[in-house]
């Protein structure tokens, strides 16, 4: 830390000075480098032995990286830094090492091997293993790289292989079933029964729904899905996975208006989220992207509060439960400003953190009252920090919001309620269930208007049927088998062809007899395979799975415990008194 701290200083007064130190004269004339040092002590705490040493490490860099950089536009050969444990035979921590990226991680460890007489260790690339039968580039292994070679003992590398290798695929499969999970939740639209499908909805602050198109909803349903499933994984404490769902999340919050994303704060708290990771993971090669998500996350929690939470005050009524969210904004800062050797700016945002901490710390008398009331430890929490300490006030809000929420609850049934009567209306008319869903959606749910664009969309279709029936008849089928097939396969020629052909022109009796109504569509089935019913049984395990990580309370994202928070306080004060106490 104290070494990124020295040279992020130094850098910092060599760009204001706009010395580069790869050129001459500092190449050849070793005076120049000792006068610039001796300059640079009187703006520093360091010694000059340091300065020198930290300037010459700095020259060297950008030299190395300069050619390597050459290197590899011209011969694709990569430069690795590999960061080395101590042992009696190496002294140097950090060594370069070319090589080719398109090679396995198996075949640069015998490189490694034969190089520096490692036997038994692994390599990890910003704390992930590298895996060894895949190749480099395939690992985000790039040009400059950073590669920690960590040595363990025969059984241990072998432990520890296997143990990677389980645990990556549990997340890989972890992943993708999030991802399935909440596909299947973006694309239901609400017509299905309340109370045996689950169905997601997106609302403001207050908790009310927000009209949104549909191509936004799907995208922003996935971007809250995986953003709920990474905090999951972050109050796990385990970040390298938190940290791979909250980039899918920022991945599908862009693909959002970014109207839209103004007037809520969620996109806000995933910056932040993703910046506690990469400093939790130590990525300290992610600082500039760390930089940019912070400005972002301070833009947007204007943007949504308003100057001073005006609009935030507005809307809840209160605005002390968002300061955990500054307390984390204004620490990632401070954190940021002392990498970059900004010692002034890291002390006075260390400060505004420590008056905030002390501000939330909540007294343990005024929790016990609230909990005597039956109100449960989040409930408490959250409430004495939106009413800052008053307890009266908190028992009021926590009530208040509780009936609002009953009341919004009994509001939205009694939406779906209506919703379904016209839909079913609307299906005793002769269309189906999905048809009259989508005509009402279409239709803002007037349902006269959902009615003529059924009957324009049946006309349409009952003139495609026609010339699908006349090509089927055309190829020598029977009308009813033709009639048959079409309609089980919803009209799609090519699948009616497929299954006519495949039964000698015959639709298998199985599919002609009546299916069971379903409660959630009356749409005959699009597929005549026979695992329909068990997909749809995995659908179900997806969504539910999905939905164990969506919290209960909407505003658990400001629920923080602040004991990591606190660690990192006291870790940055550290730091910066030893370097005052250096200087002195």
């Amino acid at each position: 830390m104290e070494e990124k701290h020295m040279q992020s200083v130094l850098i910092s007064l060599l760009r204001q000075d706009k010395v580069q130190l790869w050129t001459e004269p500092f190449i050849s004339d070793q005076q120049k480098i000792q006068e610039l040092a001796q300059k640079y002590v009187s703006a520093t705490e360091f010694t000059l032995e340091e300065v020198i040493s930290t300037l010459e490490s700095i020259r060297a860099d950008t030299s190395r990286k300069d050619e390597g950089n050459k290197e590899f536009k011209e011969t694709a050969v990569a430069s690795l830094e590999l960061h080395l444990p101590k042992t009696a035979e190496i002294k140097k921590k950090k060594v370069q090492l070319k090589t080719k990226l398109d090679i396995t991680t198996q075949e640069l460890k015998k490189q490694i091997s034969e190089e520096y007489g490692f036997k038994h260790f692994n390599l990890i690339l910003t704390g992930t293993t590298l895996s060894p039968g895949k190749r480099l580039d395939e690992q985000n292994v790039k040009n400059n790289s950073k590669i920690m070679v960590l040595v363990v003992s025969s059984e241990q590398e072998k432990t520890e292989m296997l143990k990677n290798e389980e645990k990556k695929r549990q997340q890989d499969e972890g992943f993708q079933r999030t991802q399935k999970g909440f596909q299947i939740l973006s694309e239901r639209d609400g017509s299905e029964d309340p109370t045996t499908t689950p169905f997601l909805e997106i609302a403001d602050q207050k908790g009310n729904p927000l009209q949104i198109p549909d191509s936004e909803r799907k995208a922003l349903i996935l971007a809250m899905g995986f953003h709920e499933k990474g905090r999951a994984l972050m109050k796990k404490r385990n970040h390298s996975a938190a940290l791979s769902h909250l980039l899918q999340a920022d991945e599908q919050f862009n693909k959002c208006n970014s109207a839209l994303l103004k007037t809520v704060d969620n996109y806000a708290v995933l910056q932040l989220d993703v910046v506690w990771c990469y400093q939790a993971l130590q990525q300290l090669d992610c600082l500039n992207d760390a930089r940019e998500r912070l400005e972002r996350a301070e833009d947007c929690f204007k943007r949504c509060y308003g100057e001073q939470q005006s609009r935030l005050q507005q809307i809840k009524g209160h605005t002390g439960g968002e300061d955990v969210l500054f307390l984390r904004l204004y620490l990632l800062q401070s954190l940021l400003a002392y990498h970059d050797g900004k010692k002034n700016q890291a002390l006075n945002k260390l400060r505004n953190v420590e008056e905030l901490y002390g501000q939330l710390g909540l007294d343990p008398e005024k929790m016990l009252q609230l909990l005597t009331l039956g109100f449960s430890e989040q409930e408490a929490r959250l409430g004495l920090r939106a009413c800052r300490g008053d307890v009266e006030a908190a028992e009021r809000l926590i009530t208040q919001r509780k009936k609002e929420k009953k009341e919004l609850k009994e509001r939205e049934r009694e939406k779906r309620r209506r919703r379904l009567q016209d839909i079913n209306t609307l299906v005793e008319l002769g269309f189906s269930k999905r048809d009259a869903a989508r005509a009402l959606h279409q239709s803002r749910g007037d349902v006269d208007k959902a009615y003529g664009v059924l009957l324009d969309s049946a006309e349409a279709q009952s003139s495609d049927t026609q010339t699908n029936l006349d090509q089927l008849l055309a190829l020598g089928f029977q009308q009813d088998m033709a009639n048959s097939a079409l309609r089980i396969m919803g009209d799609d020629l090519a699948q009616a062809t497929q299954m006519l052909l495949d039964n000698q022109g015959v639709v298998p009796p199985d599919l002609l007899s009546p299916s069971p109504p379903s409660s959630s569509s009356e749409e005959p089935s699009t597929s005549y395979d026979s695992t329909a019913s068990g997909s749809s049984r995995l659908d179900e395990e997806l969504v539910n799975e999905a939905l164990e990580d969506i919290p209960r309370h909407e505003e658990d994202y400001l629920d923080l415990t602040l004991d990591e928070e606190k660690q990192l306080m006291e870790q940055i004060r550290s730091s910066l008194e030893k370097q005052s106490s250096s200087s002195g």
